[in-house]
């Protein structure tokens, strides 16, 4: 049975968009057109800091100016104003917020993801430390180990928090990419890295893993 081949371009705002992203946007598009699929194009507004007012607007203009027309997502309307359109919306991800609490949620109630209090000045002497003596930096794991009782305390406290992978030990990773062909690599080497920003946003690569999922 043909699945259907559904691609898409999920630039971020936070600026212009650049010849290489114009690229990436043509494979993406020529590769579902070419299999009778779908291009959706996807806005991943998730570094909020960096953003910059009108950059999605400059986005939808440059690949219509490029020929780039989105099946899905985010788009112009007649009006040229900034629509979506798609049964998987919303397609940017400010406003996926709740799906994206939803699936940390899960992951914590299968112990694949816990709290980490640890303070910018602590991950940054770790980070010094292990860079001193050749180690490649890596969260050392100090808050997987917190009972709930303890992390329930510390949240009643206030206290700023970040939500991170636990990484399982002593494992082999292998898949088969598509250009590449296939990868293996030991757990051990991947740190436990932040799926949830202490402001409450997610992280790019938790983000973008829900959400090419769901669409």
């Amino acid at each position: 049975m043909k699945k259907d081949i559904r691609t898409r371009f999920a630039p971020s705002p936070t600026g212009q968009i650049h010849v290489g992203g114009l690229r990436t946007a043509l494979y993406a598009y020529l590769w579902a057109k070419k299999n009778d699929g779908q291009f959706l194009l996807r806005i991943e507004d998730t570094d909020k800091e960096r953003e910059v007012e009108g950059a999605i607007e400059g986005i939808v203009e440059s690949l219509k100016w490029a020929g780039i027309s989105s099946d899905e997502g985010v788009m112009y309307d007649e009006n040229r104003k900034i629509i979506q359109k798609g049964e998987f919306g919303p397609y940017i991800q400010s406003e996926r917020l709740k799906l994206y609490q939803n699936y940390i949620v899960k992951l914590m109630a299968k112990g694949h993801a816990y709290h980490c209090f640890c303070s910018p000045e602590r991950l940054s002497e770790l980070r010094s430390e292990q860079q001193k003596n050749g180690k490649p930096p890596m969260y050392d794991g100090k808050c997987c180990s917190l009972s709930k009782d303890e992390v329930d305390k510390m949240i009643d406290e206030g206290k700023s928090f970040v939500v991170r992978l636990k990484v399982p030990k002593d494992e082999k990773v292998e898949f088969l990419d598509e250009v590449y062909g296939k990868i293996s690599f030991e757990t051990n080497t991947i740190d436990d890295q932040v799926l949830i920003k202490s402001d409450g946003f997610p992280t790019y690569h938790f983000a973008v893993v829900v959400d090419d999922h769901l669409m």
